[in-house]
């Protein structure tokens, strides 16, 4: 099974941000990864606006050439958001506004009512719409109940613990374990938050897994390397 790439560019913004300039641009970047052979672009639009904003959704979205997975906060503004740029893929994530990145799963027992909602809306929108949760058994049964036909797994405990040469093994086990459930009853597998090439090479393995996100370390990396560099060596990693 071809395993797909989706490659979040939320850090180009926050490097155009930091100067309240022009550049670098996401869409040209979303162009350049896409043609580097990218399946997908991620792009977290976020509250306060920390990094994407909504006239790059706006500009990225005019191309329907360009498969968007958007990532929002369970929030009716930005249901309505979505729902006017219609991107091919909603990825429903917790967001807390002074966090740095997104600590970890949704919490889907405290907030099930409403996500059922939102993902009754996206349904019936014809949006592929996966709920990010951490890798429990738990949530990914709740997952199926709410009406979601997709998951993705954070990673970033696994990642942590193997970019600092810890134990990893119980977590490996533990994402293993939650992505043979979640293909068992029926719901498409993704893996996202804090991968390396280490890290994605590991998780690789994990036959269930179809989707792989991956932003920041694609992003550092390309300062030094060039994005159509690395992502083709990400590519080259999960093919």
């Amino acid at each position: 099974m071809k395993k797909r790439l989706g490659v979040n560019i939320d850090h180009v913004a926050t490097l155009r941000n930091a100067r309240g300039e022009k550049h670098p641009d996401p869409y040209t970047v979303a162009l350049e990864v896409l043609k580097s052979g990218a399946d997908s672009i991620t792009v977290h639009l976020r509250e306060d606006r920390r990094h994407i904003k909504d006239i790059d959704l706006k500009v990225l979205s005019s191309n329907k050439s360009i498969p968007i997975n958007l990532e929002i906060a369970s929030d009716p503004i930005m249901v309505k958001i979505a729902l006017k740029y219609k991107p091919s893929y909603i990825c429903l994530v917790p967001e807390k506004r002074n966090e740095i990145t997104t600590e970890g799963g949704l919490n889907l027992k405290k907030n099930k009512n409403k996500i059922k909602k939102i993902l009754e809306i996206f349904n019936s929108n014809s949006i592929r719409t996966s709920l990010f949760i951490n890798p429990s058994l738990q949530d990914i049964k709740l997952s199926k109940i709410l009406g979601s036909k997709c998951i993705e797994i954070h990673t970033g405990k696994i990642s942590n613990q193997i970019k600092y040469n810890k134990d990893y093994s119980k977590e490996l086990i533990k994402i293993k374990k939650c992505a043979f459930y979640a293909k068992k009853i029926g719901l498409e597998v993704h893996a996202g938050h804090g991968m390396d090439y280490k890290t994605a090479q590991i998780l690789n393995r994990i036959k269930q897994i179809e989707e792989f996100n991956i932003g920041h370390f694609i992003i550092g990396e390309s300062v030094s390397y060039g994005i159509s560099k690395v992502v083709k060596k990400f590519i080259n990693i999960l093919r």
